[in-house]
């Protein structure tokens, strides 16, 4: 690795563009009112919600959020003309596994921020370390946007696949959720001289034919179904007309913050969203997508890669299945969560669990569980995955 490869970079937001920001905020016009006088949240998110947000974000802090961003070594380097954006929190130990962490969208490499730090340096020694790494996808904050149309997931898992190695990492685990499932999975099916490990919190998957369904399983099936018909208006728009969005929301705060908001209001654990921190993960992230001018190319995801409906019969075909061992956690509050006998069809699975806190925003909704089963997972299966090095 030349260090003339590796870039420092430190987020470093002018005033002048926080002042901006404020001022717009400042002089948007709410709707007057509800779209009907008992709209509740029949057509997205409530009155209310929006308004609370609204109201919050003129008295978020960016500058205290920026200095907890940079307190972990930020870097850009250039692979195949992309300069990528990563987060990379080298471990002290000699033992330290190396782990890229992924993020999906509406995600940010910041959606790792409390588990980065205990992964790479946790308080007992007796706990699998890792150097952990934590790129922006291309067409996310810091990181360039893709460089020509048809560019996939496939695209970005080859891309991550290289800096890894770049960064001196010749084996390395993987874990992530949402879009990041299918670089998880390209990088399972076909670079597994070098990946040897993956965990997903996220992972479609079909149900054997004929099965009687247990109550969790018909639980959340209900949940996948229910997303499917009455929550993808922003999945088809933004697969259809991302131009169109993106010229719109680019440099207007207040859309950002409901279009983006709303999934987080939608996919995550109930419980959660009533903790004040709630607020403040969807403000940092609605800020980070204004600040970059990201909103409209991180739609990207949607326009160049498999429709949601596809998702399950495309981890079936023998091309993406997994071959290296992986794992699985099926958060109940997730947007399509899975179980044990439908995951293990995609694949070598040799760890699964289920919790029913949390839902699609797995490492900020519950780190403590994430940090656990990636742990868990690497104890069981590091060593044997690289052959006992």
């Amino acid at each position: 690795m030349s260090s003339a490869e590796i870039i420092p970079f430190k987020v470093d937001i002018p005033k002048a563009e926080i002042d901006r920001l404020k001022r717009k905020l400042k002089d948007t016009r709410l709707p007057p009112k509800p779209i009907v006088p008992d709209a509740g949240d029949k057509y997205g998110p409530t009155y209310e919600w929006a308004e609370t947000l609204f109201n919050a974000w003129h008295d978020y802090d960016w500058y205290e959020v920026q200095d907890k961003i940079n307190a972990v070594p930020h870097f850009h380097t250039k692979i195949e003309d992309l300069n990528i954006h990563f987060v990379h929190a080298r471990s002290s130990r000699a033992d330290a596994i190396p782990l890229i962490l992924c993020h999906g969208w509406p995600g940010t490499f910041w959606e790792f921020s409390e588990v980065w730090t205990p992964l790479s340096n946790p308080s007992s020694d007796s706990d699998p370390a890792f150097h952990v790494v934590v790129p922006s996808l291309p067409g996310f904050c810091f990181s360039d946007w893709p460089p020509r149309s048809g560019w996939t997931l496939q695209d970005t898992a080859r891309v991550f696949d290289q800096l890894m190695k770049r960064l001196g990492y010749s084996e390395y685990m993987m874990q992530g959720g949402d879009w990041s499932h299918w670089i998880g999975r390209e990088m399972g099916s076909k670079y597994t001289d070098n990946c040897k490990l993956v965990h997903f919190n996220f992972a479609p998957s079909p149900l054997p034919e004929g099965v009687e369904y247990t109550q969790r399983e018909k639980d959340v099936q209900a949940r996948v179904d229910n997303w499917l018909e009455w929550h993808m208006g922003y999945a088809v728009c933004m697969r259809t007309r991302p131009h169109t969005i993106g010229f719109g929301f680019n440099d207007n705060p207040v859309a950002i913050l409901t279009w983006v908001g709303e999934k987080y209001n939608e996919a995550a654990g109930p419980d959660n969203q009533k903790k004040p921190y709630w607020t403040r993960v969807i403000l940092t992230t609605a800020t980070l997508y204004y600040l970059t001018d990201c909103i409209m190319p991180s739609m990207l995801c949607y326009y160049e890669n498999v429709r949601h409906e596809n998702f399950a019969s495309f981890a079936m075909e023998p091309k993406n299945r997994i071959t290296i061992p992986f794992g699985y956690t099926s958060f109940y509050w997730d947007t399509e969560p899975s179980s044990k006998r439908a995951v293990e069809r995609t694949g070598n699975l040799v760890y699964y669990k289920e919790r029913n806190d949390g839902g699609h925003y797995a490492a900020i909704e519950d780190p403590a569980g994430i940090i656990e089963d990636v742990r868990e997972l690497a104890a069981q299966e590091w060593k044997k995955a690289v052959g006992s090095k």
